[in-house]
């Protein structure tokens, strides 16, 4: 059995010092947990190497900065948070979780801006994002919740009250036996999974939705460009969800997922085929080099 992770042995960073794992705690009325006033990163860190760590950082701080939260901490000492856990863990494979939120203070409605803005940096041993499904293909069901428009929410920052409608529409996906959700957009077009971007294929050639409606994923951002690099034809373009049937391979991208190939979405089937193959095997060797 799994042990809960708030029952473990270790180190987390916490507000500039490494505590005990079961030590690192928050007040019941920590703003965040009351409005959603937080902001995270996930990241891998492969053989002592976090990938794109600094990246990260640097978005951990531009998502802080799209809720109206000044973030304490430098990129660079957000960096250094992380090796410092990391090493205080003993783990060189590993998956790192930044988090910054409002804390508690004088303030406690919507209005905040006396509370503190807080950081945790958290880091455990995790496989694979999909289990068995990352080699046999992933089945997703396709979410009757839609992504927001970007003048409803800041589509850009990594903000935890995003994700409300990911958590639930993948306790829906499990229910029918899936690994995960596709979303559709406030318009109708092919949007994200819940926590992953997604790749299409058609004759050699990629197509993924423009990320101008949704978090435009750093390991999105990374395939596309190993894929213009091999000379791949890559259309960043908006998708329509009938066109699914016309696609031959398609595949996930994340910091959990890495490159996750998936076999079936909804009445959909896809090959896990050559090309999503070598987009896998490459991004391997990448983030390993």
């Amino acid at each position: 059995m799994t042990a809960a992770y708030d029952d473990r042995d270790g180190k987390i960073w916490m507000d500039g010092d490494l505590v005990d794992w079961r030590d690192a705690n928050v007040h019941i009325l920590t703003h965040a947990l009351h409005y959603a006033s937080s902001v995270f990163e996930g990241e891998r860190c492969y053989d002592g190497t976090i990938f794109k760590g600094h990246e990260h950082s640097l978005r951990l701080i531009e998502s802080a900065r799209l809720l109206d939260m000044e973030a304490p901490y430098t990129a660079e000492q957000i960096d250094a948070a992380k090796e410092a856990v990391l090493k205080a863990n003993g783990f060189t494979n590993a998956y790192v979780r930044a988090v910054m939120w409002r804390g508690s203070g004088p303030d406690m409605g919507v209005s905040a801006a006396r509370n503190p803005v807080r950081m945790a940096v958290a880091c455990w041993e995790w496989g694979s994002y999909y289990g068995d499904a990352k080699w046999q293909g992933a089945k997703l069901d396709v979410a009757k919740w839609k992504r927001p428009s970007p003048e409803t929410i800041p589509t850009a920052a990594k903000a935890a009250g995003l994700y409300m409608i990911c958590t639930m529409s993948k306790h829906a996906a499990e229910a029918k036996g899936c690994s995960d959700a596709l979303f559709m957009d406030w318009e109708g077009y092919v949007a994200e999974a819940t926590g992953a971007n997604i790749f299409f294929i058609k004759d050699g050639e990629v197509h993924t939705p423009l990320a101008d409606r949704f978090l435009n994923g750093i390991t999105r951002q990374t395939i596309i460009g190993m894929l213009k690099d091999n000379g791949t034809v890559v259309h960043e373009r908006r998708i329509r969800p009938e066109e699914l049937e016309d696609f031959q391979e398609c595949f996930l991208t994340g910091t959990a997922a890495e490159v996750t190939p998936v076999g079936q979405i909804g009445d959909w089937h896809f090959q896990v085929g050559p090309t999503t193959r070598k987009v896998a095997e490459d991004y391997e060797r990448l983030v390993r080099a």
